[in-house]
């Protein structure tokens, strides 16, 4: 649940997800420029329900990013396998999954700097976790930082976009920028 979901009346909080949920979708299939009233009419709402609660076509692109955020991105996190390197790598495979599955809603979070705080907090943080497991455990570099998993994505996510998805361009290029993870003795610059 996220925190705009929090604290609303039970038809309220279905209300939202539902929105939210329908948003998203609309978002991905007919792309950035979807009428509200399309929304509303996926979500199974009225165009003022959908108003009455979000206001703005902002505040709805914030809901949704925060929602799948939250919803996708942040369970993406593995720190809880036997092996700190197969965390990380699931981590960042299934983070770039995640968020290859909303181009669209990317776009435009990055363009209107939509993200909440509270997901993205919760994510550094679990990514942290995933990151001193692997460097304690000594399968990464030991001076790899949390920004440095940030840049992987962001590449593996060009790398994606790229390739129109193919799986196998996409999983060879995924395993070339994991590899550079690994502890070489040649520290970064």
């Amino acid at each position: 649940m996220t925190t705009s979901e929090r604290g609303l009346r039970a038809d309220a909080a279905r209300n939202h997800l539902r929105i939210v949920t329908a948003a998203a979708e609309a978002l991905e299939s007919d792309g950035p420029s979807v009428a509200l009233e399309d929304i509303a009419q996926r979500a199974g709402v009225g165009v003022a329900t959908l108003y009455r609660r979000f206001g703005t076509r902002v505040d709805l692109l914030k809901a949704v990013a925060e929602h799948v955020f939250a919803e996708e991105i942040v369970p993406a996190v593995v720190d809880d396998g036997p092996d700190p390197w197969e965390d990380l790598v699931a981590t960042i495979t299934r983070t770039v999954e995640a968020f290859a599955a909303h181009p669209v809603l990317l776009s435009l979070a990055r363009e209107h700097a939509v993200m909440g705080m509270d997901s993205k907090r919760a994510y550094a943080e679990a990514k942290e976790r995933v990151l001193r497991r692997a460097r304690e455990a000594g399968r990464i570099r030991p001076d790899l930082t949390a920004e440095d998993l940030t840049a992987v994505v962001v590449m593996a996510l060009a790398i994606v976009h790229r390739t129109d998805h193919d799986p196998a361009a996409t999983n060879r290029y995924l395993t070339l920028l994991l590899d550079s993870l690994r502890p070489t003795g040649t520290p970064l610059p």
